[in-house]
């Protein structure tokens, strides 16, 4: 939680720093294409900070009116950050299009340039670290953060080269407007896969394919002679996993060497998949209607 939590606050205190320098690089040169790429800064910094509240919030513990926690906040994180890219987007393509029209000189690109440089070395630097986090605590907030810092790097990648064009030859500024379009067709994508997760996580969709596969064998290197299993469902919550099924066994078996059968399913499960909650029914296998 403290290392998940360092992360988002690196994000946030990043966000602060590239702001000041992209909004800089903008009011030296006049460039919307970095206009663009200021303005997806202050997108990161309230991304940043929706991560922080949802981060505090999915790592609160369970209650009376919570029993389950409260780990879904962290698509309600991933589905504001999402929107907020594609209004940005929106707002990319408005600009640029009134910069088509209406085509202004640039100046003072060779500084405005470097600054552009150094805020995006910042982002890469800040996003490579927070992703590797992510990957360790399975935090979608997390890695949905890092990777949109990462979709910044790479517009700015974008943004810089067009950019290098025309200070090289400048009959090309109408690259300015155009690549601020390109930028904006790009974090299209990414806002548009924000929502798609999130809503993926909020509907309850199963585990990966891989995830149950690993599940099922798990399962059923454990079982004794004449148990079986039926009926898994799987279904993620943030970084927690639910998994629940009918084991099926035979009636003499008794209640105590189910429930140890049980306790060592469970410990297999817990051991391969991180911050699994496991939930089994037993029947015994005489039952002609077993329970769905």
């Amino acid at each position: 939680m403290k290392a998940v939590k360092r992360m988002a606050w690196l994000s946030i205190a990043t966000s602060l720093g590239t702001i000041a320098l992209k909004f800089g690089a903008w009011f030296l040169t006049g460039s919307v294409s970095l206009w663009s790429d200021a303005l997806e800064a202050l997108v990161n910094l309230a991304a940043g900070l929706v991560a922080l509240g949802a981060i505090t919030l999915a790592h609160q513990p369970a209650d009376d009116k919570h029993h389950y926690g409260h780990d879904k906040a962290e698509y309600f994180s991933s589905g504001v950050e999402g929107a907020l890219i594609l209004v940005a987007a929106v707002a990319i393509v408005w600009s640029a299009s009134q910069r088509l029209l209406s085509p202004q000189p640039l100046e003072n690109l060779g500084v405005g340039l470097f600054v552009a440089f150094l805020a995006g070395a910042m982002n890469f630097v800040t996003a490579r670290t927070m992703l590797k986090v992510a990957q360790q605590h399975d935090s979608i907030t997390l890695e949905a953060d890092a990777r949109h810092l990462l979709t910044d790097v790479w517009t700015s990648v974008g943004v810089v080269g067009g950019l290098l064009v025309v200070m090289a030859m400048p009959q090309w500024a109408i690259l300015d407007p155009l690549m601020a379009v390109v930028v904006a067709i790009h974090i299209l994508f990414t806002g548009f896969n924000l929502l798609r997760r999130s809503a993926d996580g909020l509907m309850d969709t199963a585990l990966p394919p891989e995830e149950v596969a690993r599940a099922e064998a798990l399962i059923a290197a454990e079982l004794p002679a004449g148990a079986s299993f039926h009926a898994l469902r799987t279904r993620k919550a943030g970084s927690r996993r639910f998994l629940e099924f009918h084991l099926t066994v035979p009636g003499a078996l008794t209640v105590a060497e189910s429930h140890l059968l049980c306790d060592r399913i469970e410990a297999a499960l817990e051991a391969a998949l991180p911050r699994a909650n496991v939930t089994i029914h037993v029947e015994p296998v005489e039952s002609q209607e077993p329970h769905r």
